[in-house]
Parts: structure tokens; sequence; C-alpha cells
């Protein structure tokens, strides 16, 4: 257990410095310990949720999240997500799927963040057909979305860099607490106090490193960094859970 402990932290404090919750990775982590994959997305989420919460007040209380355009965004992305999570699936399309997701996940972290000085691309406007699918995958494999809608987003000049980060920290918030609903539904009570027991340690180690992530994002280490070895840490898993290296 302490190996997976410290994997843990380590996620949530790469994940927490650049606004993300790092639900692939949990997973990935948790696949590659042999823990039953039907319980794993509960755990991911939960973990997600930990670390987001806090960084979603963070933007709420800056007054930078965008309400009116994060909040349909996350409107439509919330019953996929639970929809998401009550869908049965093999354990070989699920890790097929969270293999290509981490691999997409380290994709993602090489796209440069620009900031548009609040003036809005009008393709923008077109985001939200991205929101239930991403929803979606959110619940079905247990990660919360915001990772790849970011991007997006940015390579739209959706907002604002900041505006941006917020709505994302939003979406995934959202997105695990519905996706875990629909999980705990699924899975029933037996799923659920199997994830328990092996998720509560976890819970702890990833709400330190998350709480540690946000500082060195805010004070120390310089984000391109902080991106890269993210990416290199997400590709690493997510070739492992795919190839077997």
């Amino acid at each position: 257990m302490l190996p997976l402990l410290i994997a843990f932290f380590v996620t949530a404090l790469l994940y927490a410095s650049v606004g993300f919750g790092g639900g692939s990775t949990y997973n990935a982590l948790l696949a590659l310990s042999g823990v039953d994959y039907r319980i794993l997305p509960m755990i991911a989420l939960a973990c997600n949720i930990v670390v987001v919460a806090g960084s979603t007040v963070r933007f709420a209380r800056a007054g930078v999240t965008p309400w009116r355009q994060a909040g349909l965004l996350t409107a439509i992305a919330a019953p996929a997500a639970l929809l998401g999570g009550l869908t049965p699936i093999s354990e070989t399309a699920f890790l097929t799927l969270l293999g290509a997701a981490l691999l997409l996940t380290a994709a993602t972290m090489l796209v440069p963040v620009r900031d548009t000085d609040g003036e809005a691309d009008k393709r923008g406007a077109w985001a939200w057909l991205f929101a239930a699918p991403l929803g979606y995958l959110a619940g079905l494999v247990g990660i919360g979305g915001g990772i790849f809608l970011a991007p997006l987003l940015h390579l739209m000049r959706w907002n604002s860099a900041r505006a941006i980060a917020a709505t994302a920290s939003l979406f995934i918030l959202v997105n695990s607490l519905f996706g875990l609903a629909g999980q705990i539904l699924k899975g029933g009570e037996g799923r659920f106090v199997a994830a328990l027991d092996v998720g509560l340690p976890l819970l702890v180690a990833v709400a330190i490193g998350g709480q540690i992530g946000s500082l060195l994002a805010l004070k120390y280490l310089p984000q391109r960094w902080i991106r890269w070895g993210t990416a290199a840490l997400t590709a690493w898993v997510g070739a492992r859970l795919l190839f077997g290296l």
C-alpha cells in the first residue's frame, strides 16, 4: 500500500499544480496494482473531488469563474456523467479506454496555454458540443473530463486562461460527483464498501498532495515544467497499461 500512497500523492501534487484532478492516472495506478476494475472509478472520482474542490472554491472567490458559460457546459455534461457511471462495461473495454485516455491526456498537457485577455473567439460558442461526450466518458471510466475540455477551449480561444482553468475545475468537480453517484448506484453496497476499504488512505494522500501542488504552482515551479512532468508520468502509466511496458 505504501508505494500506491506515494504514487497517489505525487499524482495529486502534479495534477493540482496544473488545475486538474488526475482521475485517469489514479485509475491506471490501481489497475496496475491489481485492484478490481469495477471499483476503480469510484475511488478515482472520489479522489478527483478531493483534489479539485478547493481550487473550484478559490476560483469562485476570486471572481474568475464565468458562471453562465461554465454552468451551461457543466449542466450538459453532468447527466451524461451519471449515465456513464450507470453503464456496464467489460474489463477489457474499460482498460483499453482508460489507456487511450491516458495517452490522450499526456498529449493535451503539451497544448500551449495562451491567454486571450478576455477576448473570446466566435468558435468558442460551439464548445457545448463536447460537453456531453466528455461527461459520459468521465462517468464511464472515472475521470473528470476537464483535462480534455481545457485544451479544446484554449484552441477555440473560448475565454481567458484563468476563466478556462476555473471552468475545467468546476467541470471536473460536478462530473465526478455525478459519475460517482452513477457508479455507486450501479455497483451497489458491496462494491461501495470495497471501494471505501481501499480508497480511504488514498483520499488522505491526494488531499495532502493536492494542497502542496497548489502551493508549488503559485509560488515556486514554472507551469511549463509541471505540465511536462505530468505529461511524462501520464504517458508512462498509459503505455504500461495498454502495452504492458
